[in-house]
């Protein structure tokens, strides 16, 4: 039997939103994953199941019943022959790094942080960069889904292929994810890159950043011209780092948190700040290597408020040059260092942001130094804006202002993916205000 817990607070990392769930639930097994379902049937509860909590936005909130995949974290099986391993949902990244360097596996391409469940890595479309990769959705080869009912689909390209490519990136809202397939490569190790630019050298040759680097992308300092190029590449070095720790992390990072807090009184600081610490930090070649998952993900040492929009590959200079031109037109405008622009294949998958072409993600972000939010609203609906003039798609996990309008003009597939929808939750189980907005 399956004991909730009454009086649960849940907080996203960045804590931006929260919530209070009627009921909290950390199942072990896949029994008691039906027990909570049929008892929301019965009590006409809906139902939230969260993963890490990284959602720098309300997808996971709810106030019905909870669900935390944590206690379903094992890894059910290692097919060394396909390199490909079946896990349950609940697992972290962090805990499937270690599991997949014993059996000399890896997973091609990873987001910035591991603290985070398969499961929800793939239902909101994390991404990294890389032109000859897909979003991390498109790794997965077969998951089973329990839906509203308590019935269990396995799904795959051979069997329920139309659920299959829905549930890549699922939002949560066709069912309980139960396991997930991934297709790994063999383990490999990266050599990182980073040496400085300028803005308009990086988009006047951006093929051939994208042709000499397999996981390109490019961070720039608003309010200058200063780029930072970042390359990672398969390598046979040992590892290695050439980052100086106190300067890099200790120093820098307290040394940028109240400067960040100072500008709060003082906004002009902002542009100063982001060329001080491009001059600091990003102004000379550094070369790190290590095993593949180390050089991927990263510290995101901030609560922080994000956005990250999708437009087709080929918008990336235009649609850059508009958000610098923006910023210059107006002064009282601040935008916080980088704004990180990364670059990934098209797909097949209904809710993809990169469904059917090569995108490009253009991620800002405004840090909260001290928990202090530092307004910008004004920025965000410019960049909104811009994002929407050049077809852009808002990834899911991150704070948007889209409603159902907006998706059906951005999604072609967004009426395959609400019937799929309607037909798997009839009664809207799944559902809560976030969501609401995407499909009413």
């Amino acid at each position: 039997m399956v004991h909730g817990h009454k009086g649960f607070q849940f907080q996203n990392w960045a804590r931006t939103y929260g919530c209070c769930p009627e009921m909290y639930y950390q199942p072990a097994s896949v029994e008691e994953v039906r027990e909570v379902l049929a008892l929301a049937r019965q009590q006409k509860k809906r139902v939230k199941v969260v993963g890490g909590g990284h959602s720098p936005s309300d997808i996971a909130c709810t106030e019905g019943f909870m669900i935390h995949m944590g206690k379903m974290n094992r890894v059910l099986q290692v097919d060394k022959e396909k390199k490909q391993v079946t896990v349950e949902a609940g697992i972290l990244l962090t805990e499937l790094h270690p599991q997949l360097d014993k059996h000399g596996l890896a997973l091609s391409n990873l987001g910035a942080v591991s603290d985070v469940t398969v499961a929800g890595v793939i239902g909101s479309g994390t991404h990294n960069t890389g032109i000859k990769h897909g979003i991390l959705a498109t790794q997965v080869v077969a998951l089973t889904l329990m839906t509203a009912d308590g019935a269990i689909l396995e799904c795959s390209e051979s069997s329920h292929p139309e659920v299959f490519q829905a549930a890549q990136v699922h939002l949560g809202c066709l069912g309980v994810v139960l396991t997930v397939t991934l297709q790994c490569v063999p383990q490999f190790h990266l050599q990182e890159t980073s040496f400085p630019s300028t803005l308009k050298e990086v988009l006047d040759n951006l093929d051939s950043h994208l042709k000499k680097s397999e996981y390109f992308r490019f961070l720039w300092f608003p309010h200058s011209e200063n780029v930072s190029i970042i390359y990672q590449d398969h390598t046979n070095k040992p590892p290695s780092s050439s980052a100086n720790w106190f300067w890099d992390y200790a120093f820098g990072f307290y040394l940028l948190e109240f400067l960040l807090w100072a500008s709060t009184f003082l906004p002009c600081l902002v542009g100063w700040i982001n060329r001080f610490f491009f001059w600091l930090l990003f102004n000379r070649k550094k070369e790190n290597s290590d095993v593949s998952h180390k050089i991927f993900t990263y510290e995101c040492r901030f609560k922080q408020h994000v956005q990250d929009w999708a437009i087709p590959r080929e918008k990336t200079k235009e649609a850059l040059l508009e958000l610098k031109s923006m910023l210059e037109a107006h002064p009282k405008l601040v935008a916080h260092y980088p704004v990180e622009v990364r670059f990934t294949r098209g797909d097949n998958i209904p809710l993809s942001p990169c469904f059917q072409r090569d995108s490009c993600y253009m991620n800002i972000i405004m840090y909260r130094p001290y928990g202090k939010d530092v307004p910008r609203l004004d920025y965000w609906l410019a960049y909104e804006t811009i994002m929407k003039k050049f077809e852009g798609r808002p990834h899911w996990a991150k704070a948007h202002n889209c409603t159902r309008k907006d998706f059906e003009k951005m999604y072609p597939a967004f009426p395959k993916f609400c019937a799929i929808r309607e037909k798997l939750d009839p009664t809207g189980m799944f559902l809560n205000s976030y969501l609401e907005k995407v499909f009413y």
